[in-house]
This record gives C-alpha cells, structure tokens and sequence, in this order.
C-alpha cells in the first residue's frame, strides 16, 4: 500500500506546479481545436479518451512500467530509444524529449538521484524506481496529470468552463486507472497507437500558422 509521503511525492512530481514546462505544449489538440474537429465538451472528452486508450497514453504507460521494471543501465538505454522512435513526429518527439530532461534534471537535483535525459515516461518510471515509489500509483497518476493538461488546453481554446473542465478530468479518472492496471500486466511487445488522427494533428501543427503551445 502507498504511504502518504508517497501519495505527496507524486503529487508533488505530477503537479503542474512542478517544474517541467508541461503548460507548453498540447500534443496536437490546438491543431484538432483549430481545424474544427473539437469544438465542446463531449469533443474534447472523445478527443483525450483516444489518445489515452489507443495512442501515447497507453505507450507512455507501457513505456513508464517498462523503465521502472528495468534489470540494468543498458535495459533502461534500450527502452528510452524505443520511447523516442515510437514518437509519430517530430514535435511529439520533442515534447518527450524536452519533458523528460526538465523532469530529470529537477528531481535530480531535488532527491539527489542521479537521472539521464530519457523521454518524460521512461524519466519518470526511473525516478519512481530509484525513490521506492509504487509503480502503480505512479502509473495512474501519470495518466491523470497528462489526461489533466490536455483539459486545460482545451480550457483556453475551445474554450472549456471551469466547471466542464473539472468534470471532465472526473470521467477521465478512471479510464486512467484502468488503462495503468492493465499496463502492469503488459510488455513492450504491446505497444499500438491506432489514435491516427491524434497523429495528424500533431504533424499538421508543425505548420500551423498561429499558434500558442508548442506542440
């Protein structure tokens, strides 16, 4: 069972507050908000569910699980250039990357753990590893704070309410559960991204005229 000081070092890890620069970027859901293929709540909702399920959300769980199961340095080395390749462009590619050397480097500095510049899930099931922290819990709440940040950038652009943003993140909540649980009982060998339009999103915004996040 977590401890509290568990439940807190997560929290505190996967907060928005911590020091990452998740704010930045919005996975291709600008490009989706502004192409018009998400336009309200339910959208959005859809939108998320998606990618949590089919797209980067069950690889980065696989990819966390993985990185935190790790036998040794070249096992960690090989799992962080399967997180990289699997990106399905370059701003995805970017965003683990740049993620994961902001996580890496603060939680370095902050447990004194000694962190390489791995992709945002891989850094994290690592961290999670060397502090003790339960894979599970952590899994989850990966989950829920990546689920977390794609609602507020839909809060600005589509735009969400407060209110509808919170409820959101509620009916999320336990597809995050339920995807880190089965991801405890899965490998590598089971990496699939069918969430194609997430993908095009994310390639179209490479190009997008105007734009706020960086992805």
């Amino acid at each position: 069972m977590p401890t509290d000081a568990d439940i807190l070092t997560l929290t505190q890890w996967l907060s928005p507050a911590y020091p990452v620069g998740g704010f930045a970027y919005s996975h291709g859901l600008e490009a989706a908000i502004d192409a018009g293929a998400v336009t309200g709540s339910q959208d959005t909702e859809a939108w998320i569910s998606d990618a949590l399920e089919h797209g980067s959300g069950w690889n980065d769980a696989l990819f966390l699980v993985s990185a935190y199961n790790a036998l040794d340095q070249d096992d960690l080395i090989a799992i962080d250039a399967k997180a990289r390749a699997i990106c399905a462009s370059s701003e995805r590619k970017m965003e683990t990357e740049l993620l994961g050397q902001a996580f890496g480097t603060i939680t370095g500095d902050v447990w004194d753990l000694d962190i390489r510049k791995y992709a945002y899930p891989v850094s994290v099931g690592h961290a999670a590893h060397l502090q003790g922290l339960p894979v599970l819990l952590t899994t989850k709440m990966y989950l829920q704070a990546f689920a977390s940040s794609l609602v507020a950038c839909a809060t600005r652009l589509v735009p969400l309410g407060q209110t509808d943003s919170q409820r959101l993140i509620r009916d999320l909540t336990p597809l995050c559960a339920q995807i880190a649980e089965k991801a405890q009982m899965a490998g590598l060998e089971e990496l699939s991204s069918t969430a194609f339009l997430t993908d095009i999103a994310s390639m179209k915004h490479e190009t997008q005229y105007s734009r706020i996040f960086r992805t």
